[in-house]
């Protein structure tokens, strides 16, 4: 792996762990509501916090250049 794509995979990982274990607690908060109202709110609203800071970081990877670096987009082509 090259210095270029790393910083790449190491923020595609977190995106998808990121995702799938905000939606994962967030379905477990819903579930367990049903028992108890506050534990499940308690896991539920953090869950959907995790599963939207993951869809912003897939913002912020379209954002980057290929050297992990912001894109300018004043630059002249």
């Amino acid at each position: 792996m090259t210095k270029a794509t790393k910083p790449h995979a190491t923020l595609e990982k977190w995106i998808w762990i990121l995702i799938y274990g905000g939606l994962l607690t967030l379905i477990l908060g819903i579930a367990t509501g049903r028992q108890d109202e506050a534990l499940g709110w308690s896991m539920a609203v953090p869950g959907a916090v995790l599963a939207v800071v993951g869809v912003v970081l897939i913002y912020v990877r379209s954002r980057l250049s290929g050297d992990g670096k912001p894109k300018n987009n004043l630059e002249k082509p």
